[in-house]
Formats: C-alpha cells, sequence, structure tokens
C-alpha cells in the first residue's frame, strides 16, 4: 500500500508540471544595494523576466593556455590563430553539463534557447514568481538615480547543489549596471579659425587642437593606403550614437572634416554600418562619440575598412550589449581584426561571475586574432568618470587582462598624461604573468603611497595611452574640440589596423591579442610618459614615471618602431 501511495505522489507531481525538488546553494549575492540604486518594492509576480544561462565551458584553462601560446613572441605558434570551430571546442560546455541544465530545466517546464554557435550560452523567459522559487531569490525592483529608470534585479540567488560545476550563471541578478554605459567625452564648440591641413611635420601640432596630421606627425603615422581588404577595423557604437556621414565627408566645404584634414583621400571614403540588436543609423542624428570614433579611424588608418557597427536597445545581456556584440564576432567566420570601444563602467556594477564570462569572450576573440581595445576611462583613479570615493574605483573591462587598455596623453613635446586617465588595480582580475616585472617595478617605487587604497596583486591598466585631449572632430555641421580617452583608443586602434595591414600583405597573421607582444618585444616600439598624474578620492593619484605606470600604461605608440618589433 505504501509503495502504491508513493506512485500516486509521483504520478500526481507530473500531471501538475511540479519539479522535483532539488537542494540549493547561494550561487552569487551582494550584502548591499549599490549606490545610485534604491529599492523600490518586490517585483510582480506575473513579471516575465528574461535571463541568460551561462553553462560551464568545457575547457577554460585550454583556451586561456593557448591564447598565450598564439599571443606570446617567443612562443614557436606565435601567430598561430584559432579557427571559429577551435574556439568552440574549448568554449562549449560538455555533455555532462548539457543533459544536467536541460533536466532541470524541463523539469521546470521551461524551454531554452542557444544565443550562440558555442552553446554555453542559454536564453529562458519565466515569470518573477517562479524564478523566485527556482532560484530561491527575491527579484525586486530597483530605480537608478535621478533618471528614474526601473530594473529588476535580486540581491542573492541559488541554484540546484548537482548544477555546481555545470551552471557557471544566471544573468542578469545581481548586477546592477547603470542604465547605459558611461561615455568617456568631454566636447566643447571650437569658435577659432581653423587652419589649412597640415603636412604630418612637428608643425601640424601648433593649430591649438589635435588633427589627423597631428597624430600622423607625432606617432609616425603613414599615410601611405592600406591595401588588404581581410583586415577590418569595427568601432562599436551604443546608446543610440549614430555617426554622420555629412560630417565625415567633405560634402559642406570647410566645415567638413575630411575636407579640412584629410584632403589627400577620396571624398567617397566612408565606412559600414552594422546594425544589430535593434541598432539603427540615423546619420541626421550625430552622436559626438561616434563621430569622433569614425572620423578617426577612418582618418588614420588610410583605406582600412572601418564597421561602424551600431547596438540597439533589445539587448537582454545586462551588460550594455557588450556581451552580445563579442558573440556576435565570436559567431563571425571572418572576424575583424581590430575592435575598439570607447564606452566603461565601473567594475564593482557587475558580479565577478559576469565580469569573468565577459572576459573569457575577449579571451575567445583574441584566440581568433582579433585586437580588442577599450578605453581606461575618465575618471583618474575614481572610475570611469570622476566621481566622489574613498578607495580607488578600478574600471570594467579594462580589469580584463585578455583586452587592452588604452589611457590619454596630453601636450607634444614632451606629452605628459592626462590627469583624467583612468588607470589602477583591478578587484576581480589578479596580475597576469606578462605585466609581473613591469608592474613589481612601478609598486617599489610607490612604496606606501596610496597603500590600503587599492589591490596591489590585481590586474595593472591601462597597458598604453595615446593623445586624448584637444581631438578636433566636425559635429552637426560644426566644428568641436573633445577629450577623453574616446581619443585615445581609436587612436591606438588605427595605428595597429595599419601595423596589421602591412602583416597581411607580407602574408602573416595579424596582431590578435597584443598584451604579451606589448610588454616584451613591443616595448621598444612605444614611448615612455614620465610626468603627470591621475586624481581622485581626495588623492593625488597615481604618478606617472619610468617604466609602466597606471595612468599611461607602458606608453604612446611609434609606427616605425612596431613595424621593427613585428619583423617589418
Amino acid at each position: 500500500m505504501l509503495y502504491r501511495l508513493v506512485l500516486l505522489s509521483l504520478a500526481a507531481q507530473f500531471v501538475l508540471g511540479k519539479p522535483v525538488e532539488r537542494s540549493l546553494e547561494v550561487h552569487e549575492s551582494r550584502a548591499t544595494v549599490p549606490p545610485g540604486f534604491t529599492l523600490i518594492g518586490p517585483a510582480s509576480a506575473q513579471t516575465v523576466l528574461n535571463l541568460r544561462l551561462a553553462l560551464t565551458s568545457s575547457d577554460t584553462d585550454g583556451l586561456i593556455e593557448t591564447l598565450y601560446d598564439v599571443s606570446t613572441p617567443s612562443s614557436a605558434n606565435y601567430g598561430q590563430h584559432l579557427s571559429k570551430e577551435e574556439t568552440e571546442q574549448f568554449l562549449a560546455p560538455t555533455q555532462e553539463s548539457l543533459t544536467a541544465v536541460n533536466d532541470w530545466l524541463a523539469e521546470n517546464d521551461i524551454n531554452a534557447t542557444t544565443i550562440n554557435s558555442a552553446g554555453n550560452w542559454l536564453a529562458i523567459s519565466v515569470p518573477v514568481s517562479q524564478a523566485n522559487d527556482m532560484f530561491d531569490a527575491d527579484f525586486s525592483v530597483f530605480t537608478y538615480g535621478s533618471s528614474g529608470q526601473q530594473s529588476i534585479r535580486t540581491l542573492s540567488y541559488s541554484i540546484p547543489s548537482n548544477l555546481k560545476g555545470h551552471l557557471d550563471l544566471v544573468h542578469p541578478t545581481v548586477t546592477f549596471t547603470a542604465p547605459v554605459p558611461k561615455l568617456p567625452v568631454q566636447i566643447k564648440k571650437y569658435n577659432m579659425t581653423i587652419g589649412p591641413s597640415a603636412l604630418a611635420e612637428p608643425s601640424a601640432c601648433e593649430n591649438g587642437y589635435v588633427d589627423p596630421a597631428c597624430l600622423q606627425a607625432l606617432y609616425g603615422i603613414p599615410t601611405t593606403p592600406a591595401t588588404e581588404s581581410s583586415n577590418y577595423l569595427v568601432v562599436t557604437g551604443y546608446i543610440e550614437q549614430y555617426p554622420s556621414p555629412s560630417d565625415l565627408e567633405a560634402r559642406n566645404s570647410f566645415l567638413l572634416f575630411l575636407g579640412n584634414f584629410r584632403t589627400d583621400i577620396s571624398r567617397s571614403t566612408t565606412y559600414t554600418v552594422v546594425e544589430f540588436d535593434g541598432g539603427e543609423y540615423d546619420p541626421s542624428d550625430p552622436g559626438d562619440e561616434a563621430d569622433l570614433d569614425t572620423q578617426y579611424t577612418v582618418g588614420l588608418a588610410t583605406n582600412v575598412p572601418v564597421t561602424f557597427f551600431s547596438v540597439g536597445e533589445d539587448t537582454t545581456d545586462g551588460v550594455f550589449g557588450w556581451l552580445d556584440t563579442a558573440n556576435y564576432f565570436l559567431d563571425e567566420t571572418n572576424p575583424p581584426s581590430v575592435i575598439t570601444t570607447s564606452y566603461g563602467s565601473n567594475e564593482d556594477e557587475l558580479s565577478v561571475s559576469v565580469a569573468n564570462n565577459l572576459c573569457n569572450a575577449y579571451a575567445a576573440l583574441g584566440a581568433r586574432g582579433v585586437s580588442v581595445l577599450f578605453s581606461s576611462g575618465d575618471g583618474g583613479v575614481s572610475g570611469s568618470q570622476s566621481a566622489s570615493c574613498t578607495d580607488f574605483v578600478p574600471t570594467f573591462p579594462s580589469g580584463c587582462p585578455y583586452l587592452t587598455s588604452v589611457g590619454a596623453t596630453q601636450d607634444f613635446s614632451p606629452e605628459t598624461a592626462a590627469s583624467f586617465s583612468s588607470g589602477g588595480f583591478s578587484n576581480y582580475f589578479s596580475r597576469p604573468s606578462f605585466q609581473s616585472s613591469a608592474v613589481e617595478a612601478y609598486l617599489e617605487y610607490l612604496g606606501d603611497t596610496n597603500s590600503g587604497l587599492y589591490n596591489a596583486s590585481g590586474r595593472a591598466y591601462p597597458d598604453v595611452s595615446a593623445q586624448g585631449v584637444d581631438f578636433i572632430i566636425a559635429y552637426g555641421g560644426e566644428f568641436y574640440t573633445v577629450d577623453g580617452t574616446s581619443c585615445s583608443s581609436p587612436t591606438f586602434a588605427s595605428i595597429i589596423s595599419l601595423v596589421n595591414d602591412r602583416l597581411v600583405a607580407a602574408g602573416q597573421s595579424t596582431l590578435g591579442w597584443l598584451n604579451p607582444f606589448l610588454y616584451s618585444t613591443g616595448l621598444s616600439a612605444l614611448t615612455d610618459i614620465t610626468s603627470g598624474d591621475n586624481p581622485g578620492c581626495d588623492t593625488n593619484g597615481f604618478a606617472a614615471t619610468t617604466g609602466w605606470d597606471p595612468v599611461t600604461g607602458l606608453g604612446t605608440p611609434i609606427f616605425a618602431n612596431l613595424l621593427t618589433a613585428v619583423g617589418l
């Protein structure tokens, strides 16, 4: 009789669709509501949540080991980047993980959609009431700052014990990012006379603003057109920022960018646009950031194909579309050689698991031969933008070791650190081996200064720097000057794209992940910046000095020396 009752009970559970209960363990949590967010109250039980599930990749350690192997100049496999399929073998979950997670979802009557080729990311939609039960969570409504923009998050969630090691992340849950990424650019109207287009010689930097001729003279950037169409550069755009071809091309006489600053190239020179995640392209409503990034990639990387990647608001990745962007290019058979992004956030806005998963995506891009560059931020040691603080605030994703973080300089003879240039040490990622000696030397120089305000064992950034003050742009039919590491990243990206063009033309591979090269043989191709600092948090921040420093990194590029360093 007891046996029959047990069978009837199990049958009833099956008919009613009620899952077999599992033992839950806390997977991620936050102690308090992050600054800037206000708890409003419980989310409506009927509200549907769009969640991402990251399955544990089968061989992340192998991916990182291979990344170092193909990216370190002293390695016999240097430059032998992976194919899409080879990379996916590292990222893909094991069959055991797939079975465990899918069985759990089936018990909860949930259908999942695989959202990338590697199969390690799934998307599900569940009502708040079910999500609270499944994850022992308390999904609530939070508002952000004066914008009043709402998001639904939880301070803690759990997963079944038997899914530990199979389910790496449920997202967005404990990640509290601002509604939009921080934009490291400051703009002001330029009301003085625009000088004639200068040749790439030292006098080019005497107009009172930075233009392509100035950068060509300062860094030895050639005007020789690139020849290899397979070597293309991507500029990412977010928050409805669009470039305007009428601002870029010489259609309206002297008011426009190329007509003043690159008179030697074709007036038809432009960029292509890819719209993604509901992204649009409205050139009648240009954005200063988008105009800056396209004008200084098209205007510096002569004839390198430039793609503006317009990411819309249909992202559900909880990190501004960065994860969607990385997965998009990982799914491409022929990804770009360089991706530059002029947006950022503060590291503590993301959970450690989210940051790790995004960082691993950048590692996979590096293994594919893609150089990923990000602006380091404009808040000195106070984060992506200047803010009040006590401890120093690391930025993200600059703390990820598998991308190249670009800080800012100013002045010309010599260059000095820009005071806003964000730099410091990650609290999430440990110091990678390629920068051990460089960072140890700086820490010895620093001594007890700022002791306790930063994580001395963390990944240090930025890696390099470039000019970031008084860049002239055409915007809305008029001229403006802009400051920020938003200027620096596209500048450095353009230089790397031109080096890649020479490499491809010589039958060699693109540079891919730059950091092991920059901290070794590439060091001779950089000008060390030894003065300036990046104040914040009621301190003078860090000081630039001989060698690597957390304001300007290893220094600024010299094109001819880069060619020598890569063996050309």
